[in-house]
């Protein structure tokens, strides 16, 4: 093995100690190091055991549990089944947390674990519709997307209905179909409303690709409907896929100037809700005046950004002058996101493009409000907002 060469295991052993560094806050990272990796080892060797049995391993990491009824619990949930058909909503899973899922120890035959609800034709163009903008699915091969669309279950969700709790463990993926959710997160012991959905988005994914608790709670405000995805296929169909675009764009993300600023945790969260969209020269991917509802990274090619001209009187015509390109790894859409306002240029692709796209509400869960985030660098790109905003614009505010 080459001196440069990673070794095999570092990169998920550092990731588990990370995780639960993030969750436990300690005050002493040498001591939970310690603390952290002589239970990792002692549960290996509480593993091998069991491997010489026949029988099945636990997860690999700290474990943290309040009896040892709880964990055997889990253990058993834990456990796959060949191909179920069933129907109705699935039961909330009561687990323990422990290192992140690691997709590439998962060698089962995935076709074994296939779960498969039925829906009518009605139900499954409904759920095509909520899918159809949901930027997890977007890299998943056909295949694959109809395999998700088999494993989601309907759930109706009435007024005040707590759909997913800070603090619990994960069970489901939610996509939303229609209704309006309160994304509540528990501060200083207070509820404080950091957000909402409107009828549309997904949530509920972070639990289940990092083994963490949920981060917020999710509120229904009305009535409303889901779509939900359990936590196996979750695992098998959407973190698989992810380990795969992890792999292709970790070291991409390093180059992003915005992301740059972020831990390397908060980095690898961004490359896991990325998106990827391509566009033909000429085509126009942001439109000035409309609502943003996206971050975009150049991947590949180049964007001229344009906006509408003045006339003397100071009214805007229909004229587009170009004010800034953007290449390989340079990103756009950031602005209207710091300023709360309508996108204030349009960009168009030049030649064909390809661009990592983030959806705004899925940033905002990762990072919190994203204009606070953005706000971090403004100062060392203020001559490119000068340049399409004005300087009449108080960015500051």
């Amino acid at each position: 093995m080459s001196n440069s060469e990673i070794p095999a295991g570092l990169k998920e052993l550092l990731q588990g100690y990370t995780v639960q560094v993030l969750r436990n806050r300690p005050p002493d990272l040498v001591e939970f190091a310690v603390q952290h990796f002589a239970q990792t080892l002692q549960n290996r060797k509480n593993d091998q055991p069991a491997k010489k049995r026949g029988g099945k391993a636990g997860r690999k990491g700290v474990t943290f549990a309040t009896n040892s009824d709880e964990s055997a619990q889990d253990d058993g949930e834990e456990e796959e089944k060949p191909v179920k058909i069933t129907t109705g909503k699935c039961n909330r899973r009561v687990s323990v947390c422990a290192e992140a899922y690691n997709p590439d120890d998962d060698e089962d035959d995935d076709t074994e674990h296939r779960v498969v609800h039925p829906k009518t034709d009605e139900q499954r163009r409904r759920l095509q519709d909520a899918c159809k903008d949901i930027l997890l699915f977007k890299t998943l091969e056909q295949e694959q997307f109809s395999e998700v669309l088999d494993g989601m279950f309907e759930v109706q969700v009435k007024p005040q209905e707590h759909i997913i709790d800070q603090g619990d463990d994960g069970d489901n993926f939610y996509v939303i179909e229609r209704g309006l959710y309160d994304i509540m997160v528990a501060k200083d012991g207070v509820s404080v409303c950091v957000g909402k959905y409107d009828n549309k988005g997904s949530f509920g994914e972070l639990a289940l690709m990092y083994n963490t608790p949920r981060a917020a709670t999710i509120v229904a405000t009305q009535e409303g409907a889901l779509w939900g995805l359990d936590r196996a296929t979750f695992h098998r169909l959407i973190v698989k896929n992810n380990a795969k675009k992890r792999r292709m764009y970790e070291a991409f993300v390093e180059c992003v100037p915005l992301l740059k600023s972020l831990e390397l945790s908060e980095r690898m969260k961004i490359v896991d809700v990325l998106g990827a969209r391509c566009f033909k020269d000429c085509e126009r991917i942001i439109a000035q005046g409309d609502s943003a509802d996206c971050f975009y990274i150049v991947e590949s090619g180049q964007v001229r950004i344009m906006i509408k001209s003045k006339t003397k009187a100071g009214q805007q015509d229909d004229t587009e002058v170009e004010v800034a390109r953007c290449s390989r790894g340079q990103y756009f859409g950031e602005l209207a996101l710091v300023t709360n306002k309508p996108r204030a240029a349009s960009v168009y692709a030049v030649g064909d493009t390809k661009c990592l796209v983030i959806d705004i509400q899925a940033f905002e869960r990762l990072l919190g409000p994203c204009k606070e985030i953005m706000k971090r660098n403004i100062f060392q790109y203020e001559d490119q907002l000068v340049a399409l905003f004005g300087s009449s614009v108080d960015l500051k505010h």
